[in-house]
């Protein structure tokens, strides 16, 4: 079926060199902190919609900027994880949070059964629809992907600060992370986390698990601290050092 202009599916994500080269396939769940104009920002000053409670801050720049390095696709997901989080389960408590970090989402209060299946059908099947295009586009070539996932994680949380300038996220396959983990820390000027602050949980994580588990696909699930990220520059610093780990 064509899509209207005005159809929210065409926004819910954007692709980036969807039929790029390079042996791995980003993608950023929460690559925004759009909210779209009918949800009324949620009821939400812009103060908060800037926080890390809608986005990970300076994730969509490093992500971009590995898909440039590396000639790889990258999925992008253009709605703000407050309206829908992209990387949890259709039926997880947060997946529509009525509260984040101390701060009440006033616009996802008592929402009816009928606004969440809205969100769900226009902004998080679109948004894993199209990673599941780029994949089986590659599985039809015979193209084997490495999945990564990139995150950003806060300074410190609950007044615990993070040490981790980088911190790699896995489950029971470690063939990617071993070695990108020993990669890392090889140069001893950073601090690497190995499932700290977070872990890759199937229980809870919903995009790797789907995308990439169930494949049994090779995979990352990266987090960059967010003040070592704050800018373009930052950003494509620290993409060209994760790509020559990649690498």
């Amino acid at each position: 079926m064509q899509k209207r202009p005005d159809d929210d599916s065409v926004t819910a994500s954007r692709t980036l060199r969807p039929r790029g080269s390079g042996r791995f396939v980003f993608f950023c769940d929460h690559a925004c902190n759009d909210i779209p104009a009918e949800l009324q920002h949620l009821g939400l000053p812009a103060s908060e919609l800037a926080r890390h409670i809608a986005w990970d801050i300076g994730a969509a720049g490093v992500t971009a900027a590995l898909s440039e390095i590396l000639d790889a696709p990258a999925i992008l997901c253009n709605t703000s994880r407050l309206v829908i989080d992209c990387n949890r389960h259709l039926n997880a408590a947060d997946l529509i949070p009525e509260i984040s970090d101390g701060t009440v989402i006033p616009g996802n209060l008592r929402l009816s059964e009928a606004a969440r299946a809205i969100r769900i059908e226009r902004w998080f099947h679109p948004y894993h629809s199209a990673i599941e295009s780029v994949l089986l586009e590659r599985e039809g070539r015979g193209v084997q992907s490495i999945v990564v996932s990139i995150h950003s994680m806060t300074a410190s949380l609950a007044g615990e600060p993070r040490p981790w300038q980088i911190a790699i996220s896995s489950h029971l396959d470690r063939r990617i992370a071993e070695p990108v983990l020993a990669a890392l820390r090889r140069p001893g000027d950073i601090v690497v986390g190995d499932n700290q602050p977070y872990n890759l949980d199937p229980e809870v994580d919903y995009s790797v698990p789907f995308h990439a588990l169930r494949r049994k696909l090779p995979h990352l699930q990266v987090e960059f601290r967010q003040n070592e990220i704050v800018d373009a520059t930052s950003q494509y610093r620290w993409a060209m050092r994760f790509a020559q780990t990649l690498r």
